[in-house]
């Protein structure tokens, strides 16, 4: 990189004081991780391991569902696995990415504190740790572990820069969506490195079946009022889906703003998305839920769950018809009439 922060500078040296007597580290992404999160854990271990020589290893939590997620690890061999309960031997540190704790989107121990914190969300009062790097003006946590290789000296492989360039580029929609100056920098640092047939077989891949069904059911429950939209999955294999179908939402014409929800292990999963730059999506969608769960985002897109084991399917459905209702009411609309399926034919005007 041409320029790199006086911050991320003086956070290397910090990082090599405060591993030196780490005999393990372990770093965690967020359960049923992104790209962003895996491939920030992978930079990061690829630091601990070769520039401060402590035994590093990646672990997250949940299933990785997304096929492009799943083939980006298998195309580049990344080497990552489910969190065990080997992983909490004595002696083991934790370093968190792309998350923090007690946030409901991750499987690090409530009454653990980790020792490294490395995120581009917005800083919870709860967050604790020895090391912290919450950058909330970066696109995404990559950005930033492009920047601390750039700082440690360390070579940048064609498989590592094309897991970072891919971790930016999903995470800002192609360096449309709160994409800043510098994860452009960084995207174009990567890019060039970057293994462009591997790139291409990760951003499309083969899609299993269930894939399809889920879209199908998607089209058939969504619900359009004014410049919303409203769908509802229902059981779902893997969360992943519902953040993928409010992406896909969002490009109805007129749509400004979608939410998606689908229930997966016991909870209602949520995301909403808008097109707003100043839409404040992780603080609607907390407001939204409240206490019922956890919640949390940016300014566009946001994701978050409530617990639903003690409903049956009506008390779920329930649930969600009142979240979507309380969801145009944020948006300002007082007196909701009847919502339109997506699927229902427009007048043709002559």
């Amino acid at each position: 990189m041409s320029f790199i922060p006086e911050e991320t500078l003086r956070n290397i040296e910090r990082l090599e004081d405060l591993l030196k007597n780490v005999k393990r580290l372990v770093v965690m992404t967020h359960d049923n991780p992104d790209p962003d999160s895996v491939s920030s854990a992978i930079a990061l271990a690829y630091i601990a391991k070769n520039k401060f020589k402590v035994p590093s290893v990646v672990r997250y939590g949940g299933i990785v569902g997304r096929a492009e997620n799943r083939a980006m690890i298998r195309v580049l061999g990344l080497k990552l696995g489910p969190l065990s309960e080997s992983d909490f031997k004595e002696g083991t540190e934790f370093a968190l990415v792309d998350m923090q704790p007690k946030t409901g989107n991750n499987s690090f121990p409530k009454k653990r504190k980790p020792l490294i914190i490395i995120d581009h969300h917005p800083l919870r009062k709860t967050t604790r740790a020895d090391f912290l790097d919450i950058r909330v003006g970066y696109g995404a946590t990559a950005t930033i572990l492009t920047e601390y290789l750039a700082a440690s000296g360390l070579e940048i492989s064609s498989k590592l820069a094309t897991a970072l360039s891919y971790g930016i580029s999903s995470e800002t929609q192609d360096l449309g969506r709160e994409a800043y100056q510098t994860d452009i920098q960084a995207y174009l640092t990567l890019f060039p490195k970057s293994n462009k047939k591997l790139l291409a077989n990760i951003v499309h891949p083969k899609l299993p079946r269930e894939y399809f069904i889920t879209l199908s059911r998607a089209l058939h429950h969504s619900l359009v009022y004014k410049n919303a939209v409203a769908t509802t999955l229902g059981e779902v294999p893997n969360p992943d889906f519902v953040p993928f179908i409010a992406d896909f939402m969002l490009r109805v014409e007129r749509i400004n703003w979608a939410i998606c929800l689908g229930r997966f292990n016991s909870r209602i999963v949520v995301s909403i998305r808008t097109t707003n730059t100043k839409g404040r999506a992780g603080l609607f969608l907390r407001q939204l839920i409240g206490k019922r769960g956890t919640a949390g985002g940016h300014d566009m897109i946001a994701g978050g769950q409530i617990p639903c084991g003690s409903l049956d399917h009506e008390g779920c459905t329930n649930l969600e018809e009142e979240l979507i209702q309380n969801f145009l009411k944020k948006l300002g609309y007082k007196e909701i009439g009847e919502m339109t399926p997506l699927l229902a034919a427009e007048p043709i005007h002559s």
